[in-house]
């Protein structure tokens, strides 16, 4: 497939050798190409050679030498070369059939695309999979992260309410065989794929290992918007502790055979069955934060770090931090221990309830700023104001419902800013100066 160059950086290897804008590219080392990830893979070569078709309608071809992973500086109209792939299945657990209406329509989008999952760490289902994309993945050795949620086939497309999604597991074997590396995830969903079938899951994904590495276990999420889904229960004290213990005496399984535990449950399992989140060991390298594993530890872990080299003494300094539900006494027992270090640190912490979605949803990173300015106003009275930046979109401009920063510092007065998950920058917004 053609690609027409939309732009080409000033100064570039592209530039020196003449591509303009509007120009077509047609080959890269003889390799037609798709989208990003057939450009990004035939570009690694330190020797390249272009195909183009030039503005004037002619043939040509420009080669040169490079770094293997040098940007050449092509710029194309969209980051992939390509439409994205939007998600065939109706999940009885699809957190976007749960959103109210009149949000902004990028966040109504389902992607099921595999060029996201290697380029953002976004999971797939392989419902959307073709077969050449599938023997791509094999041919460039593409990692992959995959949304599982049951190895039972018959359970996947009941769940899934697609009827190929069993037929779909073949696919995650394919990659196994061809030792290609999987991140698995596991939405549990109470009396559906807990219990005996997540023991079935379990058992299934560990003997594809080494190339499954790890396995999330996510508790659903349901919001105040459900007419006319599917009926579905939250996990509670008991369920959530139910999901840990069939998890962790599989993750001790792994852990003799593999060296490594391969199966992590979300925090909130930890803080629904109100026990102790497990040690800094327990979850490796990490590898599943982005499904909300291993958040809160990495943060304490982070911040005992930081106190071990923070100053003696600090200036005054008033400032509050809002933060979800869920991870409010974690923070909590942080920020006292900053109050105890620095008797002129006055440093409160605050629980955003969240009213948007419903009491149900309590992590951070659903929080709006509606919310936090309802929950805030009057309650801050000099100073700043702290808040997770999972509260923002990518950009860092806007809550989820389109309330900007700006907004929540003009109707709360005071200056409002986001903090990451990381111990050592929370550590220094609350104290005010770097460690």
């Amino acid at each position: 497939m053609a690609v027409i160059i939309t732009d080409v950086v000033k100064n570039s290897i592209a530039d020196r050798h003449g591509i303009k804008p509007g120009c077509t590219l047609l080959k890269v080392n003889g390799f037609d190409i798709v989208d990003i990830l057939d450009y990004q893979f035939y570009l690694s070569e330190r020797s390249v050679t272009l195909d183009l078709l030039d503005t004037d309608g002619r043939n040509r071809s420009v080669s040169f030498k490079k770094g293997q992973y040098d940007d050449i500086g092509l710029v194309f109209e969209t980051y992939l070369m390509d439409k994205h792939r939007t998600c065939r299945n109706k999940c009885i657990f699809c957190f976007i059939d749960q959103l109210p209406g009149g949000m902004r329509d990028s966040l109504y989008f389902k992607d099921d695309d595999s060029r996201l999952s290697f380029l953002f760490g976004n999971y797939i289902t392989l419902t959307n999979l073709s077969e050449h994309e599938v023997e791509r993945i094999i041919k460039m050795h593409i990692p992959v992260n995959v949304s599982v949620h049951t190895t039972n086939p018959e359970l996947r497309c009941r769940m899934m309410n697609n009827r190929f999604a069993g037929d779909a597991l073949s696919i995650l074997r394919r990659f196994a065989e061809n030792g290609i590396k999987i991140n698995c995830q596991l939405v549990l969903c109470p009396g559906y794929n807990d219990g005996d079938e997540l023991r079935r899951s379990f058992e299934d994904l560990i003997s594809l290992a080494p190339s499954v590495q790890s396995i999330a276990l996510a508790p659903v999420g349901l919001t105040k918007y459900r007419e006319g889904l599917t009926p579905l229960e939250p996990f509670n004290k008991k369920t959530a502790g139910d999901v840990i213990d069939i998890a962790e005496h599989y993750g001790e399984i792994c852990l003799e055979k593999f060296g490594e535990r391969m199966i992590y449950p979300a925090d909130e399992f930890y803080i629904k069955a109100e026990r102790e989140m497990p040690g800094n060991s327990f979850y490796g390298d990490y590898l599943q934060l982005e499904n909300g594993v291993g958040l809160v530890t990495l943060l304490k872990t982070e911040f005992d770090s930081a106190m071990k080299t923070a100053p003696d003494t600090i200036g005054d300094r008033s400032v509050c931090v809002a933060t979800g539900m869920a991870a409010y006494p974690f923070i909590k027992n942080m920020v006292d221990l900053c109050c105890k270090k620095w008797h002129n640190l006055n440093c409160t912490v605050h629980a955003i309830r969240n009213d948007f979605f419903g009491e149900r949803i309590t992590v951070s990173g659903l929080v709006t700023g509606r919310d936090l300015i309802n929950q805030m106003k009057g309650r801050i009275p000099c100073g700043e104001l702290l808040f997770p930046s999972v509260m923002l979109r990518s950009e860092g401009d806007v809550f989820l419902d389109d309330v900007s920063v700006e907004e929540v510092e003009r109707q709360l007065g005071v200056k409002a800013r986001p903090v990451p998950n990381d111990g050592f920058e929370l550590l220094e917004a609350i104290i005010g100066q770097p460690l």
